[in-house]
């Protein structure tokens, strides 16, 4: 029992391809709103999943990044 290896969370060891808005907000430092109205405004490309819910790829956030700079 004690020679067990604890197996971390696979979200910890693994890039994830896509992110919710809230999420994308968090790591971009920005409000919900702001991003959702990035994405309404087509300056942010989005795609709609089950019940609604907005996922923005992660290669969207890094082009959205790079643009900033």
């Amino acid at each position: 029992m004690e020679n067990e290896q604890k197996l971390e969370p696979a979200e910890a060891t693994t890039e994830r391809l896509a992110y919710s808005i809230e999420e994308s907000a968090k790591m971009l430092g920005l409000n919900y709103y702001t991003v959702y109205r990035l994405v309404q405004r087509r300056k942010l490309k989005a795609c709609r999943v089950l019940r609604g819910k907005f996922l923005v790829q992660r290669s969207e956030l890094i082009r959205l990044l790079n643009t900033a700079e």
